[in-house]
């Protein structure tokens, strides 16, 4: 659609806008062709607005919004994990750097066969090593901006 087609769905749209009235569309097009517009930019006009108004589930569809998953830590998982490192790690996920599956991955990883609480920086580590034994993304951005301490930089 060219600029020239938006300015007339702009005019049209102040028509509808406007306490204007006017009987049919025909009165439209005249006006529209007495501006200097032609046939077909204003047919291409009134077909845009119609296909938007009566089909509108095709034209365009608008990504539904999922709320975040809260993730429950166990008594077991709270005792192997400060809260800091907990923190880390939802901050990861909420932000889409990690899956809920690469956090679950890094939780069971520390926490089994552990009789530490593991803290930040030890999160942090196993977080840098399972993420880069992930081979189906590069993570290297993120990897550095942890060992790093940047977090602000993941956002970025």
């Amino acid at each position: 659609m060219n600029e020239r087609v938006l300015i007339i769905v702009g005019i049209i749209a102040q028509y509808f806008l406007s306490e204007q009235n006017f009987s049919n569309e025909h009165e439209i097009v005249e006006e529209l062709l007495g501006a200097g517009f032609k046939e077909d930019e204003i047919n291409e006009a009134f077909v845009w607005m119609e296909s938007i108004t009566l089909h509108p589930e095709t034209n365009h569809k608008i990504p539904q919004l999922v709320a975040p998953k809260m993730r429950l830590f166990s008594a077991e998982e709270q005792k192997g994990l400060s809260v800091a490192a907990r923190g880390f790690l939802f901050q990861l996920r909420l932000s889409g750097i990690i899956t809920p599956e690469v956090e679950e991955e890094i939780i069971i990883k520390a926490c089994h066969d552990n009789e530490d609480q593991n803290n930040l920086a030890e999160i942090k580590s196993l977080t840098v090593l399972t993420l880069f034994a992930n081979l189906n993304y590069d993570h290297s951005r993120e990897i550095d901006c942890i060992i790093e301490n940047k977090m602000d930089k993941l956002y970025h």
